[in-house]
């Protein structure tokens, strides 16, 4: 089977925009629908609490017409069109559905960041993990949801095999970004940060990517918008992952990431057993 998982920074901006980088982000759509996998998930969708609209019905089913979806959008007293997820599945695929509550703190479980789909065989999970926030003012309740997160694919785990996937907003090793000796104090690579991902995998899962590329270097999911060169001169990080449960690893055929063009920010990745 193949998975892909792709924060989008706005699908909503991608199925109903004209600007330059929606048509770019629409480009990679166009890549994944030709990648045929049976399961895709997104990340930060920031539509509304209602879900898709009647337009954005009509574009998703002109890019996947052989996928049905679940969606799971920002509510109640969290921020409006803020987060969200979606999990698009190839029709005929028999799955059940959850959107998980995992006791996190603030509004963090009101935002739409994960979506479970139960198969037959397994359990595959998308999240898109809080950041801490430019100024870490988040962290501590990043530390929280790290551990609470932790705690719910354990739990899964117990039942049957667990694949995650999504922006986990971390990159876990030096290894996983191009400059680790000037962020120690940023988000996504703060002590903490990094702590609460070891936790994760040591309650029983692999980074399905890191498994098969234990020192390949320069290889990055995400690069920051707010730097023109950041995607030419290659300066970005990993913080997008497939998670397998440890039974799991010895049937990876291939993780690795989707080429996205021009467009910054982050980049598909793809998993396939």
């Amino acid at each position: 089977m193949k998975f892909i998982s792709w924060n989008i920074d706005s699908l909503n901006a991608a199925l109903t925009s004209d600007s330059a980088r929606a048509k770019l982000s629409r480009d990679v759509l166009d890549t994944i629908k030709n990648e045929d996998a049976d399961i895709i998930a997104l990340q930060e969708t920031k539509l509304p609490a209602t879900g898709p609209s009647k337009k954005h019905k009509e574009k998703l089913f002109e890019f996947f017409p052989d996928y049905d979806y679940f969606w799971v959008s920002s509510r109640d007293s969290a921020r409006k069109s803020y987060a969200g997820t979606m999990t698009l599945y190839k029709k005929g695929l028999k799955v059940k559905e959850s959107f998980p509550e995992i006791g996190a703190p603030d509004t963090m479980d009101l935002e739409g960041r994960i979506l479970t789909l139960e198969l037959d065989d397994y359990y595959f999970v998308q999240v898109y993990t809080p950041n801490a926030g430019g100024e870490l003012n988040r962290l501590p309740l990043r530390e929280i949801w790290d551990l609470k997160f932790a705690d719910y694919l354990e739990e899964l785990d117990k039942i049957k095999p667990v694949i995650a996937t999504g922006d986990f907003n971390v990159a876990h090793e030096e290894i996983d970004l191009a400059h680790p000796e000037n962020n120690h104090m940023s988000a996504g690579f703060t002590d903490e940060e990094r702590r609460g991902f070891t936790n994760l995998l040591n309650r029983g899962f692999t980074d399905s990517f890191r498994y098969l590329n234990k020192d390949l270097e320069g290889a990055y999911t995400w690069w920051a918008q707010r730097v023109k060169t950041s995607k030419i001169n290659n300066s970005g990080w990993r913080i997008d992952y497939f998670l397998v449960s440890d039974r799991l690893i010895d049937k990876v055929k291939d993780s690795t990431m989707i080429d996205s063009g021009q467009r910054q920010d982050h980049t598909p990745i793809m998993l396939e057993i």
